[in-house]
């Protein structure tokens, strides 16, 4: 039961009647959210085979529509696409709507790693020339990234690695089924038709 304390007397918000969303309907809407990028994701794997420096003129937009989907639409909805279809949303703690703060904090670690991950990949592409880069199959120019990418991208992967797999584990053992960027900004994951208890303003006296 979360407390808010004003002049003279406090307020109780009840948060028993939220119905938290547990892994099933959150992978689900990870899924949709997969299905709904699909289109985006195969222009960027056809970009990248027909134009070397296509990474780099889609980087800035890339960052734009991550924002736009992430931020903006949890903003505006209660959640993406995806956790819109499955009947969840993302909620403060009190069960009130999330703000730009809440939406921007929850994306913030994939939003640095995502970033580091184009960089680490985008830096290659300046180190190869056109007829080589084009010379190459799919795996065979990937590997050859790799090879040309910065000593940190091993790191950097191992990291993401740690990153995903730490979420699961945090949002498997908790009552709330918060994950870790849950608890970075002060967010919740419900079912759309559960609602916090309108507050009940109660005597000092009485509560003591």
């Amino acid at each position: 039961m979360a407390q808010l304390f004003s002049l003279g007397d406090f307020t109780l918000m009840n948060t028993d009647t939220l119905r938290y969303a547990g892994f099933g309907p959150r992978l689900a809407s990870l899924l949709l959210d997969f299905i709904i990028m699909l289109p985006l994701m195969a222009l960027s794997f056809w970009g990248s085979a027909q134009f070397r420096l296509f990474e780099v003129y889609y980087f800035v937009p890339g960052i734009v529509f991550g924002l736009f989907y992430s931020v903006y639409l949890v903003r505006r909805f209660g959640g993406t696409p995806g956790k819109l279809m499955v009947g969840i949303r993302i909620r403060k703690l009190d069960g009130e709507p999330v703000g730009y703060r809440e939406a921007f904090l929850r994306y913030l670690p994939d939003f640095i790693l995502g970033i580091l991950m184009s960089i680490a990949f985008i830096i290659p592409v300046f180190h190869m020339t056109d007829a080589e880069y084009h010379s190459l199959a799919f795996m065979e120019r990937t590997k050859r990234m790799v090879e040309l990418a910065p000593s940190w991208y091993k790191p950097l992967q191992w990291i993401q690695t740690a990153w995903v797999w730490g979420e699961l584990l945090v949002l498997l053992t908790n009552r709330k089924r918060r994950a870790i960027h849950d608890f970075i900004a002060g967010t919740v994951v419900v079912h759309a038709s559960s609602k916090a208890t309108p507050p009940v303003v109660a005597d000092p006296a009485v509560s003591a």
